[in-house]
This record gives C-alpha cells, structure tokens and sequence, in this order.
C-alpha cells in the first residue's frame, strides 16, 4: 500500500520527466506518483502514454479537465490535495527537474513521522557535484543535518504534512498567481506548523529544466525579463 502520495507536474521536458519517473519508482518505499500533464506537445503526451506501463506512474492530462492555458499549477494543488486527504497520505511533490535517491522519500516521511507540527519538508537540491545549488543556495553554508526554517521553501521536492493538508484548503489559492512555493511556505507557518530542510537527503536537481525558458536569465537576460515582466510569466 502506497506511504504518500507523489505528483509531478510536466510541461515538456520529457527526457527529464521520465528520468524523474524512473527514480521515484526506485524508491525504497511504496508510492503512488501521478504526473500532471500541462498541455505538453502531442509528442509529449504520446510518450508519457507510452512509458506509463513500463515504468509504472500515473497520468492525467489537464486538456481533459481544463481548458485553462498552462501554467496550471494551482489546479494541481487543487486536485492533488483532494486526492491525499481522501486517501489519508501525505502529499509530496517532484518536480519534473529533479532526480531523488532510492532513500530520499523514506528519508522525508521518517522525518515527518518522528516530528510534531510539521507543515512542509523539503530536500536539500544539489548539483551534479554534489555542492547545494538553486534554489537553495541561501543554505550553502549550513552544517545542520536539519534546517528549521521561516524561509521559503521550493517545491522541487517537498511534502506536505497530512496535518497541514487538512488546516489549509488550496481552493482559496490566489488566481493571480502561477507558482505558490512562496506563499504556502508563509501559510504554513502562519498556522503555527514548522517547515524543515533535511540536508541529508540531497537530490539532484537541473535547473529550470521543467521550464526552458527561464534557462534564457543565463543565456538572453533581456528577454528573459520581457517574458517575465512584460508577458507577465512566472507570477510568484
């Protein structure tokens, strides 16, 4: 029977995706992962149809309950949080960039299950060199095996307590926004639960590879910032 319940929202990105997949059904203990399919190109689709019995995930594609244009990342949360409270599992989210280790989820829910008041927990993000990378450069220099943290967390792999998942409904979500890392971090620790880094489950994380473009802050700032700030992408 499944501990928790693991999503992955996809836009594209399919070799990273399914490089994703893979590591989460290696995991040393029992999960239900279910990718989000947001309007990725048919070739996409087509793919994750067809590696879906060989690896094992689930999927939903977002063109069948939406025709809302992607981002879609608040329907989702939506949708995912109702799943895991109707299942009674804690909710953990993957992104679709990020590589975990066999242990990463046991690690996560051996933490959550031995910690009281625990809203979030996320896994430190590391490079191919092992060396904390983005999003959580802010705890390059930590030496605490764990973070107990007002900051913000990243969800590029992060659960959701049981607990929390019951105090805060994500239907009242903000419409205006594409992404909600920042501000469900501060929810949580407005309702009086703990959010936690665990440096000791560091996953491989590639930068903006669930997102492309965003790769252009590195290679074409200027338009990287139109696309941010004049097409209004990446609300946060």
């Amino acid at each position: 029977m499944a501990q928790v319940l693991v999503i992955t929202p996809v836009k594209n990105s399919i070799e990273t995706t399914l490089e994703t997949a893979k590591a989460i059904q290696e995991s040393t203990v029992s999960v239900e992962h279910k990718i989000f399919n947001d309007f990725s190109t048919a070739q996409t689709k087509a793919e994750l149809d067809r590696q879906l019995p060989v690896i094992g995930y689930k999927v939903l594609h977002l063109e069948e309950v939406t025709d809302t244009p992607s981002p879609n990342y608040k329907l989702v949360l939506q949708m995912a949080q109702k799943e895991a409270i109707e299942k009674g599992l804690p909710l953990l989210v993957v992104e679709s960039d990020v590589t975990v280790e066999k242990d990463t989820i046991a690690k996560m829910l051996d933490f959550y299950l031995q910690n009281q008041d625990v809203g979030l927990v996320g896994a430190i993000t590391v490079g191919y060199d092992k060396k904390v990378n983005f999003p959580y450069l802010k705890f390059k220099d930590v030496k605490d095996e764990v973070i107990d943290t007002k900051r913000s967390l990243s969800f590029c792999c992060t659960l959701f307590s049981k607990e929390f998942l019951a105090a805060y409904d994500f239907m009242a979500l903000d419409d205006a926004k594409d992404w909600y890392d920042t501000f469900i971090s501060k929810k949580a620790i407005e309702l009086g639960f703990k959010n936690y880094v665990l440096m000791t489950a560091p996953v491989l994380h590639k930068p903006h590879g669930s997102r492309p473009w965003k790769q252009l802050k590195y290679k074409n700032p200027l338009k990287y910032y139109f696309l941010k700030f004049w097409k209004g992408l990446d609300k946060i």
